[in-house]
C-alpha cells in the first residue's frame, strides 16, 4: 500500500502543497475528491455523521478514522474517550497533529483484548468489508468488541440508482455478484494506489447479515441521497 490517501490527508494538516484525490470505481468514472472535505467541522458533516455523533457514548472505538474529524468532536466537544484507528500510518500522524489522544495505525479484524460502548464505522462504514462474503467476518469481529449492551453505528447507501433502467422498468445489474461490490482506485500526485474492494450495502442487505451473525439492526435515520444511518447491537 502506497498510503496515497494518508498522504494526501498528512499533506492537507502539514501544509505540504496538497493537492485532490483522484478516485475511480469499477462503475464510474475518474472524480476529483478535496482533502479539504476530510477536516470538515461538526456543523459542515451531513445529518447522518453529526446524528451517529450525537449517539456515541460510553468508550468509542472509530474505524477507519481517517482526518479524524468524527474522533475530535468527541473528544473535544464531549469530553468522550476515543479511540481512532485506521490503516494508514499517514493518516494517524495527521490525526496525532490535529491533537488526538488516542489514535493508532491499527486493522480492525487484528485488534484484540478491548471492549467498547460504541462502535463508529462512517463514510459508507460497510466499505472496508470489501465483499458481500467477508461482511460476517467483519460483523463478527465487530460483535466481539462489543460491551453489554453496546452499539455499532455505521453508514451506507443503496447505489441502485447508479444502474441504468432496463426495458422492464428495472434496473440493468451485471450478474455476477451483489451489485454493491465495486473496486476502487485513488490517485494523487501522479501516483496511484492498487485497486482495492469496496462495499455498499442497501438497509435491507445489511439487515439480513446482521441476523444471520446475532446481531440486531435498526434504521436510525436516512440521508437525501440513498444513504442511511444503523444501529447494530447483540
Amino acid at each position: 500500500m502506497k498510503d496515497l490517501f494518508g498522504k494526501a490527508i498528512l499533506d492537507f494538516q502539514t501544509n505540504n502543497s496538497p493537492e485532490d484525490l483522484i478516485t475511480e470505481t469499477s462503475i464510474s468514472e475518474a472524480d476529483e475528491m478535496s482533502v479539504a472535505y476530510l477536516f470538515r467541522s461538526y456543523d459542515e458533516m451531513p445529518k447522518l455523521e453529526q446524528k451517529a455523533l450525537q449517539l456515541a457514548k460510553g468508550k468509542i472505538l472509530d474505524v477507519g478514522c481517517g482526518a479524524g474529524s468524527h474522533s475530535l468532536t468527541l473528544q473535544n466537544d464531549r469530553n468522550l474517550d476515543v479511540t481512532s484507528i485506521d490503516i494508514s500510518p499517514n493518516a494517524i500522524q495527521a490525526c496525532e497533529l490535529r491533537g488526538l489522544k488516542n489514535a493508532k495505525v491499527q486493522d480492525i479484524l487484528t485488534l484484540e483484548n478491548e471492549k467498547f460502548d460504541t462502535i463508529l464505522l462512517l463514510m459508507n462504514g460497510t466499505g472496508i468489508f470489501g465483499t458481500l462474503k467477508e461482511t460476517p467476518n467483519f460483523l463478527q469481529k465487530l460483535k466481539s468488541l462489543l460491551n453489554p449492551n453496546g452499539q455499532i453505528l455505521i453508514d451506507s447507501s443503496d447505489i441502485i440508482y447508479m444502474f441504468d433502467d432496463d426495458e422492464d422498468g428495472g434496473k440493468w445489474i451485471p450478474g455476477d455478484g451483489y451489485y454493491g461490490e465495486l473496486t476502487f482506485t485513488v490517485s494523487y500526485k501522479n501516483e496511484t494506489e492498487a485497486t482495492f474492494p469496496w462495499l455498499y450495502l442497501d438497509y435491507n442487505t445489511l439487515q439480513n447479515a446482521a441476523f444471520a451473525n446475532g446481531l440486531q439492526c435498526e434504521l436510525i435515520l436516512e440521508g437525501e441521497h440513498y444513504d442511511y444511518l444503523a444501529k447494530l447491537s447483540v
